[in-house]
């Protein structure tokens, strides 16, 4: 193995690792901030390079906010959420409702499949108020 694809692996696996120790979902600025205060910083550009190699390769999910933000997790933390459209409050949901639907091969078309992702969008209590009065 190369030298530049050893220290990809490092990089992806420090990622991976921090995603996994975080007791919630991170953004790359997140992350970012994170590193730079351990002894293994790294550019922002190369944090969301890499991130996204570990998504492709099904090890971390994405999902994004109504802001634009984009917040990532390890996979096998299965979480799905209810999030506000207005103030961008999120609510982990219990269970996922998808667990026991399967794709039938016609379905999924060819595609190895990764992991899934289940959002739910609404207002919020106090948003209904808010634009209630």
């Amino acid at each position: 193995m190369s030298s530049q694809v050893a220290a990809s692996s490092d990089r992806q696996q420090l990622l991976l690792t921090a995603l996994r120790q975080a007791d919630r979902e991170l953004s790359g600025q997140d992350l970012h901030a994170l590193l730079r205060q351990g002894s293994q910083p790294m550019g922002l550009a190369t944090v969301y390079r890499h991130l996204r190699q570990l998504q492709q390769r099904g090890w971390i999910r994405c999902r994004h906010l109504p802001s634009g933000e984009a917040l990532f997790a390890p996979t096998e933390r299965d979480e799905h959420h209810l999030t506000c459209v207005d103030c961008g409050a999120t609510v982990v949901l219990n269970n996922c409702p998808m667990h026991d639907v399967h794709l039938d091969g016609g379905q999924s078309a060819g595609f190895q499949l990764l992991f899934h992702t289940l959002e739910f969008f609404g207002l919020c209590g106090s948003c209904q108020q808010r634009q209630a009065s």
